[in-house]
């Protein structure tokens, strides 16, 4: 479907569900680039207009739009009450799915789209960018107070909505594949960053092993931590409330922790060629990490605490092999806008995966200083 098409449903969706006041208006919302997402203005009779977030799920990137929403329906609603149940403020601590006059979790369009409502978030800012430590350390305590509230619900009965997402196993041996078709012959122009990933083929394992040996506990995990995903108050500069559920999975805790630093913790751009620009910032990692234990409150385990590390340096590692594998194949699954992109956003993370190796002892020592 195009961008323009989701308009031409707005008004058979809107009919579809009651926000219990008239609507005046529905406007694309935001920078996402996977979801079709509006903002809709209500205005009750006797307050000020209400909003509400509006998105048509992406058919292309999630095929079961039923699993989807039961586990974004699950956590909320589990989320929810472990708010109420500190004194918190439910309704601003946690999206609240807004079911459509059918009663379902999701309403359907006359073609098959797939829609759904969340209350908006006032006085909150989304941004793109940390650009302090201390923003940065904020979406880390948010993100760990997101372990802290869901430790108690039950990981495996959340579907796999992507799977093997962060199989760090399964992306080297796509790479390997990859590799061996070299199907554009663009291997021979990068058997640097090859061999830098063949050589970590022990790493890949790690993770996974400690989890199949049962030293990590399987737990419910975001996996897309990146600040953009927490709506920060615009008062405290705090974080209220994590968005975009829609990677919510089964999942590894230290992931989650890895995925962010690999995001926040230096200052380049994703696909800086310049790699001297490029660096891990080990101050902007520790007051990560501070904040993240902070707000999980003792929920991780020594074990998960250990390992942290390893997931800064996994999932670093698994995107710079996800991009290497896109290359090789012609560049069909991440967007790109000139040659050569996907090599060099490799580049730059396993530039990175370098850093941290250099680094390793003090990564160890952080983590433990505020276990």
């Amino acid at each position: 479907m195009s961008i323009q098409k989701a308009e031409i449903y707005l008004p058979e969706v809107l009919d579809a569900f009651d926000f219990g006041a008239p609507v005046v208006g529905a406007i694309r919302f935001g920078q996402g680039h996977i979801n079709d997402t509006f903002v809709v203005h209500t205005q009750p009779e006797d307050a000020s207009c209400r909003r509400f977030i509006l998105q048509r799920m992406s058919a292309a990137a999630f095929k079961r739009p039923d699993q989807l929403m039961e586990n974004i329906t699950g956590v909320t609603e589990y989320l929810g009450r472990e708010i109420l149940s500190r004194g918190g403020d439910r309704d601003r601590e946690a999206l609240r799915v807004l079911q459509p006059k059918n009663g379902e979790p999701y309403y359907t369009d006359r073609d098959g789209g797939a829609w759904r409502v969340y209350p908006f978030v006032e006085d909150t800012v989304c941004c793109q960018t940390a650009e302090t430590p201390e923003l940065f350390a904020a979406s880390g305590r948010a993100f760990g107070q997101f372990q802290k509230l869901l430790g108690g619900y039950p990981a495996q009965t959340l579907h796999e909505t992507i799977p093997r997402f962060h199989d760090t196993e399964d992306r080297l041996a796509k790479l390997k594949a990859a590799v061996a078709a070299d199907k554009l012959g663009r291997a021979g122009a990068c058997r640097a960053e090859i061999d830098f990933a063949l050589a970590r083929e022990a790493d890949c394992s790690v993770a996974l092993q400690a989890l199949r040996d049962g030293k990590l506990p399987l737990r419910v995990t975001h996996n897309d931590t990146k600040l953009n995903n927490v709506l920060m108050d615009k008062t405290t500069g705090e974080g209220v409330c994590i968005i975009d559920l829609d990677t919510v999975m089964p999942g590894l805790a230290i992931n989650d922790f890895g995925d962010s630093i690999r995001f926040g913790a230096n200052h380049s751009a994703e696909d800086e060629r310049d790699l001297s620009k490029v660096n891990l910032d080990v101050g902007l990692f520790e007051a990560y990490a501070k904040a993240f234990l902070e707000g999980a409150g003792g929920t991780l385990t020594p074990a998960e605490i250990e390992y942290l590390p390893w997931g800064a340096k996994l999932m670093t590692l698994e995107c710079g092999i996800r991009f290497l594998t896109d290359y090789l194949e012609g560049d069909t699954y991440f967007h790109t806008s000139r040659e050569g992109q996907n090599l060099d956003r490799c580049r730059t993370q396993f530039k990175l995966v370098g850093d941290m190796e250099a680094h390793w002892d003090e990564l160890g020592a952080i983590v433990r200083k505020y276990q």
